[in-house]
């Protein structure tokens, strides 16, 4: 079964239900309140018919009968509205109608005669004074035969009314007034009411259909988009968002839907770019092995052919030698990288004096800066207390400066060490070609250089220098900061931080 048809039957069977439930209560209520009624206005009548009906003697103050033509005149005006009533003495003597009266059986259906029968019990009652309203039942007997007479349009309610004579303070009991009306008026004011009320949950029920296929259909609806957008973004569309008003669960599924659609969008950006880098890293990493391959291959053959002459097969083995170590070390950086990036190293943090390893890669880096006639400018302090691993510190330093000579020419390259509270901080600042915002992001890449024209050097380097350099200090805890002008030149900011602070600063 379709959603929308469950939501639906939902609605639909809880209206109805709250429907056919106030229904059932009006009707009893209504039935309730039509008892009541009748058992108050049949009250008014026998208050009226004590009022007028006794007789008694002014002089003496004593009861001496019941006006017999009042209550004649009473029974006439009441069978109208389908009531009788029967009149009893102190003594349970029925005192009208009688065969004396001059209204008896005629003034009931059927030529019946209404004679209600009053217990011992409620007759104890009366004497308290006590009103008794009694549930339909029989009170009416056959002409001819003084049997009751079982009928359902002849059931009556009645009222029992004590008859009290007062005299001053005393009271005293004289009889009581037995009033009943036909069950049948009643159910027919029932009957009518019940017909309307049908009418009503016919009329409900509909609408409740119209309205639980509104209901269900907005609400199915709003499901729907979020199927739609479902399929949308499992065919690869991951620009796709639902709207959200943030009012109920539905909305909050939809918030939830954009936020993962936002992280697939995210995640699919992040596979395209680390695809495109796999490309970019075959091609480079082929590139690269390519050239000094070609060499040792070529050198190779001409010593297989024998077409390099004796003199100079000395200097062509040392450039095979040469080749092969660039190799090696191509492949060692490139397994120095995947180590670092996914965490197999282990640092071997020790404190240690900085200023002198600062030193020490200055003078081993002056040859190859004068040979791009550049030269280092160190500015440090007299101690540079480092929290780091020793080889590591020298590595990341290394690489930096050595990509300073790189992209540098004719310039100084300028080396600043200081500390921090907690750090310490070194500066390689050079004047060189310098890089765009673009070039900036994108110089952590494996096999990524600034300068395409400089794809390979007499240096051999290989683009990963920068990236392992990131890499290492990040596994430190530090940062390495770029700034950097077209054509002004690069200043790379690199911290160590000292680990939580509590080590010491200097080994004693």
């Amino acid at each position: 079964m379709k959603l929308i048809y469950q939501q639906m039957l939902a609605f639909f069977a809880v209206i109805i239900t709250v429907i056919v439930v106030l229904g059932f209560a009006f009707i009893r209520t209504t039935r309730t309140m039509l008892y009541q009624n009748s058992w108050q206005q049949l009250q008014q009548y026998a208050a009226s018919i004590e009022k007028e009906a006794i007789r008694y003697n002014t002089k003496t103050n004593q009861v001496v009968g019941f006006n017999q033509q009042f209550l004649n005149d009473g029974t006439v005006i009441l069978r109208d509205q389908h009531i009788h009533f029967s009149v009893y003495d102190a003594n349970k003597k029925v005192v009208y109608p009688n065969s004396l009266g001059g209204v008896t059986a005629e003034s009931t259906p059927g030529g019946s005669i209404y004679d209600p029968k009053i217990s011992a019990k409620d007759w104890k009652k009366l004497k308290q004074n006590k009103i008794i309203t009694q549930a339909p039942h029989v009170t009416f007997r056959s002409r001819n035969h003084d049997q009751p007479v079982n009928t359902p349009s002849l059931r009556t309610i009645d009222v029992l009314v004590p008859l009290f004579y007062k005299n001053g303070s005393t009271k005293k009991f004289i009889g009581a007034i037995s009033i009943g009306s036909f069950e049948q008026t009643l159910q027919a004011n029932e009957q009518q009411i019940e017909k309307n009320l049908f009418i009503a949950l016919l009329v409900s029920g509909i609408a409740a259909l119209l309205l639980s296929y509104v209901l269900a259909r907005y609400s199915v609806r709003r499901i729907n988009r979020l199927r739609y957008a479902t399929h949308s973004v499992a065919n690869g569309d991951f620009d796709i968002q639902v709207d959200s008003n943030h009012k109920d669960e539905i909305d909050d599924l939809a918030d939830d839907f954009n936020g993962m659609v936002n992280s697939l969008r995210g995640s699919d950006e992040e596979i395209k770019r680390q695809e495109k880098r796999r490309r970019d890293f075959m091609a480079d990493a082929a590139h690269e092995m390519r050239t000094p391959l070609t060499t040792i291959n070529g050198i190779l053959e001409g010593l297989a052919y024998d077409v390099i002459p004796e003199e100079d097969k000395a200097h062509s083995i040392e450039l095979m030698q040469s080749e092969t170590k660039r190799l090696i070390r191509l492949v060692n950086e490139n397994l120095d990288y995947e180590k670092i990036r996914t965490g197999q190293i282990a640092l071997n943090k020790t404190n240690f004096d900085g200023n002198d390893v600062l030193h020490n890669l200055v003078e081993q880096l002056t040859k190859k800066a004068a040979a791009a006639e550049d030269h280092f400018e160190l500015t440090a302090p007299a101690e540079l207390p480092v929290w780091a691993d020793y080889d590591r510190f020298v590595q990341v330093l290394f690489n930096i400066m050595q990509n300073a000579i790189q992209f540098s020419q004719g310039s100084v390259i300028e080396v600043t060490a200081s500390r921090t509270e907690h750090a310490a901080v070194v500066a390689v600042q050079d004047h060189g070609i310098g890089m765009t915002p673009d070039q900036v992001k994108n110089i952590w890449e494996r096999y990524y250089k600034a300068d395409p024209s400089r794809k390979s050097t007499k240096y051999g380097e290989s683009g990963l220098g920068l990236a392992i350099s990131h890499q290492l200090v990040q596994q430190h805890g530090g940062s390495i900061q770029v700034d950097s002008a077209e054509n002004e030149g690069t200043c790379f900011t690199i911290t160590f931080p000292d680990e939580g602070f509590d080590k010491p600063i200097m080994d004693d």
